[in-house]
């Protein structure tokens, strides 16, 4: 019976153990449509590249609209992955950040197509934000000195994003 006890704690210490590694990998799943970081989201109101810059050029500071469209990462950060500058038509970019700092995308992704899941909006961003984010970029001391000015964003906070295969 001493022995049976004895395996029956071990058993459970180990099944706890399998638990709390599986509650870790919540970030991100891979699927046959490709890899999802954050939450997974159904690919059925991907917006067209017309729609996109209609939402983007008529909305105001600090509106925001749903969204999910395909687009091609430019730019990611490289401390932890933190944001990313994606493309938008008109050659335009927008900064996404990613909702509640629930999740981070691999610093290798630029250059690839990813569909984004989450809110659009405009922002102004501050002086002390675009340093911030020109120094994760690696940018130049010379360069992060020359921006002195706010600046008027497009801006993307995703609650998921897809990495198609």
């Amino acid at each position: 019976m001493k022995g049976f006890n004895i395996l029956l704690v071990f058993l459970l210490g180990l099944l706890s153990c399998q638990s709390q590694e599986q509650n870790k990998i919540v970030s991100s799943t891979v699927q046959d449509s490709g890899m999802f970081y954050g939450e997974e989201f159904k690919l059925n109101t991907v917006e067209q590249e017309s729609e996109i810059w209609k939402k983007y050029a008529t909305m105001a500071i600090q509106d925001s609209v749903k969204m999910q469209f395909k687009t091609i990462v430019k730019e990611v950060c490289k401390v932890k992955g933190c944001w990313m500058v994606v493309e938008l038509p008109q050659g335009e970019q927008a900064m996404v950040r990613f909702k509640d700092y629930a999740f981070f995308m691999p610093s290798d992704i630029p250059g690839k197509e990813v569909i984004l899941n989450g809110l659009a909006f405009v922002e102004e961003m501050t002086v002390n934000d675009q340093r911030h984010y020109a120094k994760d970029a690696n940018k130049s001391d010379e360069d992060i000195a020359k921006i002195t000015t706010p600046k008027r964003t497009f801006s993307f906070e995703a609650s998921g994003v897809l990495v198609p295969n």
